[in-house]
């Protein structure tokens, strides 16, 4: 045994380290004369040399047992060597190793040592590795393993993969969200970076978990469906400009003749262009897959009596609606039910034997196609750059739009939601790509671009995505990339790209144009436009790979959050109070920061009973309406929050909250204004609204007063100073006396050449309205954070429209029409800032 002990202070740890190896490579041995030798003796050099003859005295035979017990002292002594000698060193193979070529994963990986040590890592690797886990672990043979196939397939039992999960997993913060595993922001940091590529680059976003349903019937039959659940304000679904496929419709959803009550979620509605009509004696005109239904029509055979209408028949449309996910089922639902109204108030209506086709066909599309979300100015390019058109499409719109793809500046140069169909090659004959790069005139600056004179037409819309029979064929591509790489290798010029063979696939795809904007007169929004490009399933990788090569970034959740957020756009479900998916939304997160809250000890976190924070959780919509009083006293001080319902609470149950958004606000709420009643003025503007679409008015159960209490509106803030509010900040109103304070800080610091308040004159007057009382509070913040591009803090929020007519009312008494203003703090905050209010338009 080494010595536990140095034996004198001047020794060294080398020297230890020496000593102690010294020792564990020597095997003890017994002395000859074991009576005067100590017990411990070890063996050493001999003094003396004699000669003595080895086979002289040996015995004719040996007992076996006797022998053993006579050398039982250096058996023990030879397996104690044995096992002394392993962890004597107190070194493994890769330590063995200069410091500079020692590396974490050799001393796990035996691939990873030098050569010369491989069979020793290995030897001490596999020992270890079966104390570690307790036990050998059993080989499967080639016949019992599980395929990587399989083995991922069951990891998706809860949840569901997008197509591009491995290199977002590889790259990106993964979480469960809506019923797949979607990604929420890089690892790497790159908050800033993003922004800078929407509003200056391009950046990428997979949106294929967004559902897909899809109606087939007759073109009347449809356009009640959707008017029935959609949002009556602006151009119904029916509308010319939609109903041709060559624009689609963004527009709202609400539970069948419900509207302005229970707003389900955003919609993107597209309808599928009309057939052009060819000479029925030639083919020529035909597409493929016309060639295809036609051939098979004529093979099918004649059934008598009442034929149904297929979907060649010219009477049948087809549409698209694209939606969130945590919407979906609430949106096939309502559409169900829009559904059955529609065809039972034909059957009524219709008085011959021989009724119209009343059939609807309602499919759910869901991970049929794939979605990518291109914005930035540099979208354009990056598109000419990673896609090809296949050259037998003769469209001379199309050539047009392609080729102003190479100079626009940004998509916004097209028009609004405009839509393009076309084939494209298999992206990966043509990688690595290229980005597109405009022409440079002979001053070296890049030419203006020419006046784009694209137009949506139904002709440029075609696709033939929309066909079902040639999605399916289309699931997996023909050739893998390792026969694609085999074919590249035999190029004479490496880096050539490979032309395209009568074998390879030919992918049609749409191409929308996208907008995040508002139509705010006095906002300061910076819009972002991009494109949405929509491929069949099963090739979300070639086109993903092209895409990301061309130096596009690729954001997840947080990203898209933030091109909205910058734009001053609401973000569903975030920004959508009163909805099924906003209350999901707000209880998870309420669960959530309560957690975090919880874990933390109590002088680390804030105390919202001090700071008097009413609801530091989620917002109390009903309080801020009026319709639930008994959380706060008569006088103002703070009750606990999120507490159990009791039958001492004053609950107003004849008021039901809605939201009121839409193009047509501004107009609505200005139309109200003139009413000497608000409440008959608005409700006399929602059945206006409901007869345009051909619904009943409100029953006569909803009275004026509770349809105008229970209204909420959306609302942009400004900050006036310094502060950047959270979400969940309240909202307060100023008095009097706090608003002609302001406007001497305006009228004197604000000068025509300046763009920011003098600090000392803001901080004096922000100092004046600490902790404000609770009765005050109007709303809440759904969205606040740092803006980038206005370089100050921006909120969204809502606020009932009676308090944004106070305000309206107050702004004109104090002759400050131009703005209204507001207090605002953050519940872990004391200290209110200041804010312009405007609404939110979009």
């Amino acid at each position: 045994m080494a010595p536990k002990r140095k034996n004198d202070e001047e020794s060294t740890a080398r020297e230890r380290k020496k000593q102690k190896m010294a020792v564990a490579r020597t095997i003890e041995v017994q002395s000859t004369t074991p009576r005067s030798a100590p017990e411990n003796a070890i063996a050493g050099p001999s003094r003396t040399v004699t000669f003595v003859d080895s086979m002289k005295g040996l015995p004719s035979t040996i007992d076996v047992e006797k022998f053993a017990e006579a050398r039982s002292f250096e058996i023990n002594a030879m397996q104690n060597a044995l096992e002394n000698v392993s962890g004597g060193s107190g070194q493994r193979a890769w330590q063995t190793l200069p410091r500079h070529l020692r590396r974490r994963a050799a001393s796990h990986d035996v691939r990873r040592v030098p050569l010369r040590l491989r069979e020793r890592a290995r030897a001490e690797m596999d020992p270890v590795r079966r104390k570690a886990l307790g036990r050998a672990l059993p080989k499967r043979g080639k016949a019992n393993r599980i395929k990587r196939t399989d083995a991922l397939l069951k990891r998706q039992r809860d949840k569901t993969w997008l197509e591009t999960h491995i290199w977002h997993a590889k790259r990106m913060k993964m979480e469960n969200m809506w019923g797949y595993r979607l990604a929420i922001h890089p690892t790497e940091k790159s908050f800033r970076p993003s922004h800078r590529a929407s509003v200056h680059g391009s950046i990428l976003h997979d949106a294929s978990y967004y559902s897909l349903i899809e109606l087939k019937g007759s073109e009347n039959i449809l356009k009640n469906l959707l008017e029935i659940c959609c949002d009556p304000q602006g151009q119904g679904p029916g509308a010319k400009r939609f109903l041709t496929g060559a624009r689609i419709l963004n527009t709202h959803i609400y539970k069948p003749g419900s509207y302005p009550f229970d707003l389900v979620a955003p919609i993107m509605v597209i309808w599928k262009p009309a057939q052009p009509i060819a000479n029925p004696e030639s083919t020529e005109g035909l597409s493929a897959t016309a060639k295809l239904s036609k051939s098979s029509q004529k093979n099918k055979p004649k059934s008598k009596g009442k034929s149904k209408a297929g979907p060649s028949e010219p009477d049948v449309r087809t549409v698209w609606i694209r939606s969130h996910p945590v919407a979906f089922s609430e949106v096939f639902s309502a559409l169900q039910i829009s559904a059955s109204v529609t065809l039972d108030a034909i059957k009524q209506s219709s008085s011959t034997t021989q009724s119209p086709r009343t059939e609807v066909e309602i499919a759910d599309l869901r991970e049929q196609v794939n979605v990518f979300e291109i914005m930035g100015p540099k979208s354009s390019q990056v598109l000419k750059g990673a896609l090809t058109p296949v050259g037998e499409d003769k469209r001379e719109e199309f050539k047009k739009f392609w080729s102003s793809l190479t100079n626009v500046q940004t998509s916004g140069s097209f028009p609004r939601d405009m839509v393009i169909g076309f084939k494209v090659h298999d992206p990966r004959l043509k990688f690595p790509p290229k980005n597109a790069k405009p022409k440079i005139d002979r001053s070296g600056l890049p030419s203006m671009p020419s006046p784009v004179a694209t137009f949506p037409t139904s002709t440029l819309a075609q696709s033939e995505l929309w066909e079902e029979g040639i999605r399916k064929s289309l699931q997996n591509p023909r050739f893998k990339k390792k026969d694609l790489d085999e074919r590249r290798s035999r190029n004479l010029i490496p880096g050539t790209p490979l032309p395209p063979r009568r074998q390879d696939d030919r992918v049609p795809v749409l191409l929308i144009q996208s907008s995040l904007e508002t139509s705010t007169a006095s906002s300061t929004s910076q819009s972002i436009h991009g494109w949405t490009l929509v491929v069949p399933s099963g090739w979300s990788m070639p086109f993903f790979s092209s895409l990301t090569y061309t130096g596009t970034r690729v954001g997840g959740q947080r990203e898209r959050q933030t091109q909205s957020f910058e734009t001053g756009s609401a973000y569903f479900p975030r920004d959508y109070p009163f909805t099924g998916a906003y209350t999901s939304y707000a209880d998870k997160r309420g669960q959530e920061d309560k957690g975090r809250w919880e874990r933390k000890p109590p002088a680390k976190r804030a105390n919202f009973e001090k700071l008097g924070t009413r609801s530091p959780w989620k917002p109390d919509w009903e309080v801020v309406l009026g319709l639930n009083t008994a959380m706060i006293q008569d006088d103002g001080d703070l009750l606990p929050t999120q507490r159990e319902d009791s039958p001492s609470m004053a609950v107003v149950k004849t008021v039901r909250p809605w939201l009121l958004r839409g193009l047509g606000v501004p107009a609505i709420l200005e139309n109200v204004s003139n009413m000497f009643n608000h409440g008959a003025g608005l409700l006399a503007e929602m059945n206006k609204l409901r007869t345009k679409r051909t619904q009943d008015p409100l029953e006569s159960k909803i009275r004026p007063d509770d349809l105008w209490k229970g209204a909420l509106v959306m609302v942009q803030l400004t900050m006036c100073g310094r502060g950047a509010p959270d979400d969940l900040a309240a909202i307060y109103s100023i008095n009097d006396a706090e608003v002609r304070r302001w406007a001497n800080v305006f009228d004197r610091t604000k000068k025509p050449g300046t763009a920011l308040l003098d600090r000392e004159s803001v901080d004096e007057v922000e100092l004046c309205g600490l902790k404000p009382s609770q009765d005050s509070i109007i709303g809440y913040i759904t969205s606040g954070n740092f803006s980038l591009s206005r370089g100050s803090g921006f909120t969204i929020g809502a606020i009932p429209v009676a308090r944004l007519f106070e305000l309206k009312h107050q702004a004109s008494r104090l002759k400050r029409s131009s703005s209204l203003l507001v207090k605002i703090r953050d519940r872990e905050g004391d200290k209110c800032h200041a804010a312009q209010l405007e609404l939110l338009v979009e």
